[in-house]
């Protein structure tokens, strides 16, 4: 069933569970991502990133994601991730999508501020949720995809610099009225290639300043004990995409080698794909939503 960001949301930070949400570019990641929160029974966000439209536009993958939204048996957001253009986010908003994240996080707080204001004044007209950042959210040379290349801490003058202030996140919700905040307190996009070097104690500083859910960017690769205490301490939307789509090509490429001289099916391939995405996905919805499983 179609439902808003700002629905599953407020759902998850009452019951302190966090809602996975999965960008699926393609119609075998929407498969594996909607039938994973069928079986847990769920609710799920299923996303499209900007950067994405390489692969496939919004145009094409839109209208299937929220198909398959509509006929899933648990709450499904449909939700535009990381979009920096202006157009990208009325495009997806004409289509149904029920949320966005409007993303200047990469330009000056006051450009942030003013245009994330006008986002969310346009979205909240017509039920649209808006998600907002505000902090720099590390980006590793491998798979990072936001499409700014790789980004480290080496990249700022120190650590304050580019994770979220709890003061100016309180005032920037206030100004704003985002439904939800991206926050930076050191997790990274894509592939770890080092150890992450986390401020959890963060989250909780920021959630005492401000009473939205908070969102985790760059959560593929922490331990298990990491995510459930980011969600302890007030995150309560988590973006998982890189380890998912590892784990389909890691599938495929096991089916490939065993394959040999045989015929070789591409839907065969194609089955091998959602089964390893499935089952990664799997995986971490039970330690998202771990207080309620």
């Amino acid at each position: 069933m179609l439902t808003t960001m700002k629905d599953v949301l407020l759902t998850a930070k009452k019951h302190k569970y966090a809602v996975g949400a999965f960008n699926v570019p393609n119609l075998e990641s929407i498969q594996a991502v909607i039938s994973a929160a069928e079986e847990l029974q769920t609710p799920v966000i299923i996303q499209h990133a900007e950067v994405h439209e390489k692969y496939i536009p919004l145009t094409v993958i839109g209208p299937i994601m929220l198909d398959f939204a509509k006929r899933a048996t648990v709450p499904v957001c449909v939700h535009l991730d990381h979009g920096s253009s202006f157009d990208l986010c009325m495009q997806a908003i004409r289509l149904g999508f029920t949320s966005i994240m409007y993303d200047a996080s990469a330009k000056s707080y006051e450009e942030n501020f003013n245009e994330t204001k006008e986002m969310v004044r346009i979205a909240h007209a017509v039920g649209v949720s808006v998600e907002a950042e505000l902090g720099h959210i590390f980006t590793s040379a491998i798979g990072g995809g936001e499409g700014r290349g790789a980004v480290g801490a080496e990249d700022f003058a120190s650590l304050e610099d580019c994770y979220t202030d709890p003061e100016t996140a309180r005032k920037f919700v206030e100004g704003t009225n985002v439904d939800a905040l991206a926050i930076s307190f050191g997790t990274t996009h894509g592939v770890y290639l080092t150890k992450p070097r986390l401020d959890l104690n963060r989250i909780t500083e920021i959630k005492e300043k401000i009473d939205i859910p908070l969102v985790m960017h760059g959560g593929s690769g922490l331990s298990d004990d990491d995510f459930k205490t980011a969600i302890h301490n007030g995150i309560t939307k988590i973006n998982y995409y890189t380890y998912g789509t590892i784990a389909g090509g890691e599938q495929v490429a096991n089916i490939l080698e065993t394959a040999h001289d045989e015929k070789l099916f591409y839907h065969d391939i194609v089955l091998a794909g959602i089964a390893g995405i499935k089952a990664n996905i799997k995986s971490a919805m039970q330690v998202f939503y771990h207080s309620i499983l």
